[in-house]
């Protein structure tokens, strides 16, 4: 369920500030994203698995707060995420 090594270097490599970048809000948001999307997925298919539905709900909460985060410090890199990985319709 987890993604591969070589998708969360691609995601790292889309979503970085600077060369040696990996833990910025934005791509922690970004990797977060994508296993949410997987894990959603999973859900849709194995409808009565209650211990990866917690796993999702933290990352969920985990991910919020990293937004929250991000819109406090910075709004424009805060909109610029959000529209790029496509949230908040």
């Amino acid at each position: 369920m987890a993604i591969t090594q070589e998708r969360k270097n691609e995601i790292i490599s889309e979503y970085k500030i600077h060369d040696n970048d990996t833990g910025s809000p934005e791509v922690q948001i970004a990797i977060l994203t994508e296993d949410i999307n997987k894990l959603n997925d999973h859900l849709r298919i194995h409808k009565k698995d209650h211990h990866s539905r917690r796993g999702l709900l933290k990352m969920v909460g985990h991910r919020r707060n990293l937004l929250t985060y991000l819109r406090n410090s910075d709004v424009t890199r805060y909109r610029d995420l959000i529209n790029k990985l496509g949230l908040r319709r």
